[in-house]
This record gives structure tokens, C-alpha cells and sequence, in this order.
């Protein structure tokens, strides 16, 4: 039995034959999509692969995408929407996510490089894991991130950011209305990534928006994880 703890390893087992993790996605899904399974499959690898925005979807799937996104939010809890900071619930600039973690590394490489992995080239496949981990674990980390504050239970919305032209993006704005309080946060991998004077440039505009307010500004890493 192969023993897999580094992150090669455990790739090595993911992707290869016979690996349980290959047709996992399929078979979870193309049965509870029915005939339209791969319209709803192009769109979660569109998400996946950060590409996350309605009108975006559509160009990039050629799928009119509404109906299908409102059925994987809806229907299946397979997706979610959310949108920045200081944004009104009626704003346009919705951002979708997937919910399940596996279910984004499945479309992310498994769905998307299908062709490779058809014949049997799960080295290819591996590379280009390997060539997209510092960013897809990025984006897990950020996740775990704000779950984490939203279990403390001392906020009453956790998000993210970013400004109309997609600019200023910050991982995590955690508020309490009620005390007026803001955490402002940088998630990062490598801790010499870490820029917190930037992060509070790029958060000008909501400071302005809540003078008076406590925000504090921090850091948050692999270390940090609970």
C-alpha cells in the first residue's frame, strides 16, 4: 500500500491507475445532472479554475449560464455566491465558489485535462498540479481562513473584497456591526509574502467608509491554522 504523506506523493496517488479519485466527480454528479451533465460539468470547471463571474462564465463556457448556476446554488448546494464588502445585497458583482473542496480539485485538473487522464498520461496531469499548487492551495488556505472566523461566532459577516474593476482584492474582512469592529486579513503561504502596509493601502476605501471603527490589520498563515 503506497504510503503518501508529501504533497508529491499523495499526487502520485490521486493521479494513477486505478486511483478511486479519477471518476469520483462523474459518478457523484453526471447521474444527479442527467442529460445536461456537461453543461453543468464545463460551468464547476470554469468556477474551479477561478473563473467566477456570470457574464465570465458565460464567455469562457459559451453557456448561458444563469439557469444552471441558480440550480447548483439552489438545487444541489453545490456552489455558492458571495460578494464584497460594503457591496448592497441588489449589486451585480457576485462571485461564485464550490463548496467542496475535493469537488474543486476534481474540476479543477482531473475534469479540465480529462484528455490526458482518458489515456492513461496522469504525468502530465501531475505536472500541471504540481505547476497550479501554490496558487490552488492559496485559495483553500483563504477559505479555511474565513470559516475559521466564522466558527468564533464574534462576527456577523465574514467575506472578502475587491473594487468594481476587480482591483484591491483583500482574502478576509470579518465585522462586528455591533461594536464596530473590523478585522482586515492577508493570507499567504510564505510569511515573507506578507505586506501589511499594502493590505491597508488597498483597504482605503473601506476605512472611509467606517471612520470611528476599530479595524485591525493581520497576518495570516499556514502556521496559524488551528
Amino acid at each position: 500500500m503506497l504510503k503518501a504523506f508529501t504533497k508529491e506523493k499523495i499526487m502520485e496517488a490521486v493521479l494513477s491507475f486505478g486511483s478511486y479519485f479519477i471518476d469520483e466527480g462523474k459518478e457523484l454528479l453526471s447521474d444527479e445532472f442527467g442529460k445536461d451533465y456537461g453543461n453543468y460539468f464545463s460551468i464547476m470547471s470554469a468556477i474551479a479554475g477561478g473563473v467566477n463571474e456570470r457574464g465570465e462564465i458565460k464567455s469562457y463556457t459559451g453557456v448561458e449560464a444563469g439557469g444552471y448556476l441558480d440550480r447548483l446554488e439552489n438545487t444541489y448546494d453545490l456552489v455558492y455566491r458571495y460578494r464584497p464588502y460594503l457591496a448592497s445585497e441588489n449589486s451585480r458583482r457576485v462571485r461564485y465558489g464550490i463548496k467542496d473542496n475535493f469537488l474543486s480539485f476534481w474540476f479543477r485538473f482531473i475534469y479540465k485535462y480529462r484528455s490526458a487522464v482518458e489515456i492513461g498520461n496522469f504525468g502530465y496531469v501531475r505536472e500541471k498540479v504540481m505547476a497550479d499548487y501554490s496558487t490552488f492551495s492559496g485559495w483553500i488556505l483563504e477559505r479555511y481562513f474565513r470559516q475559521m472566523y466564522r466558527e468564533t461566532g464574534l462576527y456577523n459577516l465574514v467575506t472578502n473584497y475587491w473594487e468594481k474593476d476587480g482591483s484591491n482584492e483583500i482574502d478576509l474582512v470579518a465585522v462586528n456591526e455591533a461594536d464596530r469592529e473590523i478585522v482586515i486579513g492577508e493570507v499567504k503561504r510564505n510569511a515573507r509574502r506578507i505586506d501589511l502596509h499594502g493590505l491597508e493601502e488597498k483597504s482605503r476605501a473601506i476605512i472611509s467608509k467606517r471612520k470611528g471603527w476599530h479595524i485591525e490589520f493581520v497576518a495570516l498563515l499556514l502556521d496559524d491554522m488551528s
